[in-house]
């Protein structure tokens, strides 16, 4: 007699369940996971390391690098970096919660200049560079502010809209004009009635000083109209301070915008101040948020909740390259030498700003050149398009960003005369 059930339906079943649920544990639970497009300056850097051309030129990330192209340890932090290895009582433990101690008074004093300044209304808290600023100030706006949207110019930083993306995804993202790539120049009327749009409490992005990408800053008239247009609205400003030094070369100045604000007194902003580029310490990601409130009972209070976001995430910052900053500007030997450095390097590009210049100008190269001799910092917008870009990397293995930014610190005696051949090529001439 045939046993019940054998071979029967039931048996079908299980079995054709059993192959599923192989098939189920033997699939990855993040083989849904999105694609993530890779970050363009980092990606364009890694093809640059890699082309093995003898002409090829990197004008893509924001590094000084010497007239040799190489990186450059500024003469400020090698003595510094003695110093603190010399020290007997350095060691290896953490920083407390809110960072070194010493430098965080430094860096307040740094951005916001002592004079008779009540900073004792600023809060502040030691991050990863300024990267780790721009994320704990998104993090905490976005939670204790809780804005409908965030504002960033046009163009802007590439990395503020993924910050945001990630520590505030509820907040909507908008963009104002900024950059009118026609004329190399600001659009100044277009932003204003733009962040008319904007409403009480949203967050606004700006850049204090030497505008990455385009180079291109505010002037002190316009900072004074825009301050008025924070406080009539009710925008929350948060300034990406990047290139203290590195813009008009002197320091003051360049965190003029900021102390505008502040000085004011009827408004409350963040400051995201990063020490990689004004100290060359790419490597050790230091950097520091303020929080500039009403009054000081404010910004006591908000003291704790950065820390607390930050204990959550990191607990305590990197120390060395803070024992190294703070070595600097608490001595005036090296804060002088400090200066110089900063001389040295704005020196640089405004050289190799003018060469650049005065060559395409020789070769009669097609385009408007004239913003190059009077943008800031370490950017420039060549005005090509992303076709234009990529033949001039595939042809002349010559790197730049999409968007036409080049850096200036990329450029060299030795390879200038090749970029601009490289653009008279794609561009033609008059």
């Amino acid at each position: 007699m045939k046993e019940k059930g054998r071979g029967g339906p039931s048996n079908l079943v299980k079995k054709h369940c059993s192959v599923k649920k192989d098939a189920q544990e033997n699939m990855s639970s993040f083989s849904e996971l999105p694609t993530v497009k890779a970050d363009a300056a980092f990606t364009l850097l890694a093809a640059y390391k890699t082309d093995t051309n003898q002409n090829k030129v990197d004008l893509c990330p924001g590094f000084y690098r010497d007239e040799n192209g190489r990186p450059w340890i500024l003469s400020s932090v090698i003595q510094a970096k003695e110093r603190v290895h010399a020290d007997p009582k350095v060691n290896h433990e953490h920083l407390p919660l809110a960072g070194h101690a010493e430098l965080l008074r430094q860096s307040k004093e740094l951005v916001f200049r002592k004079e008779d300044r009540d900073l004792k209304r600023v809060a502040s808290i030691q991050t990863v560079s300024g990267t780790g600023a721009n994320h704990l100030a998104a993090l905490f706006l976005s939670t204790e502010l809780n804005p409908k949207t965030v504002w960033f110019p046009n163009l802007g930083w590439i990395n503020h809209t993924e910050i945001w993306k990630l520590a505030g995804s509820h907040v909507q993202q908008k963009f104002y004009p900024y950059f009118n790539g026609e004329n190399q120049n600001i659009d100044f009327d277009a932003m204003v009635e733009v962040l008319q749009e904007a409403q009480k409490g949203d967050v606004v992005v700006l850049h204090a000083c030497a505008h990455n990408p385009t180079g291109v800053d505010l002037s002190k008239e316009q900072w004074d109209t825009l301050a008025t247009v924070c406080k009539n609205i009710g925008l929350f400003p948060v300034f990406d301070l990047a290139y203290q030094g590195l813009a008009s070369g002197d320091i003051g100045q360049d965190a003029s915008a900021i102390i505008s604000f502040f000085d004011r007194g009827d408004l409350e902003f963040a400051v995201a101040q990063s020490y990689s580029k004004i100290f060359g310490l790419y490597g050790e990601r230091i950097g520091m948020l303020h929080i500039a409130a009403l009054d000081v009972t404010a910004a006591a209070k908000i003291t704790p909740v950065l820390i607390q976001l930050s204990r959550a995430e990191i607990t305590s910052c990197p120390s060395y390259g803070a024992r190294i900053i703070s070595q600097i500007l608490g001595d005036l030997s090296l804060y002088d030498q400090w200066l110089e450095d900063l001389a040295t390097m704005n020196n640089r590009m405004k050289t190799m700003r003018e060469s650049l210049y005065h060559s395409l100008l020789v070769k009669r190269v097609r385009g408007s050149w004239d913003h190059i001799l009077t943008d800031t910092g370490m950017f420039s917008m060549t005005g090509l398009s992303t076709t234009q870009v990529t033949a001039v990397r595939e042809k002349h293995h010559i790197y730049m960003l999409p968007s036409g930014r080049i850096s200036v610190t990329g450029l060299t005696t030795h390879n200038v005369d090749h970029v601009v051949a490289a653009l008279e090529d794609i561009l033609g001439t008059y």
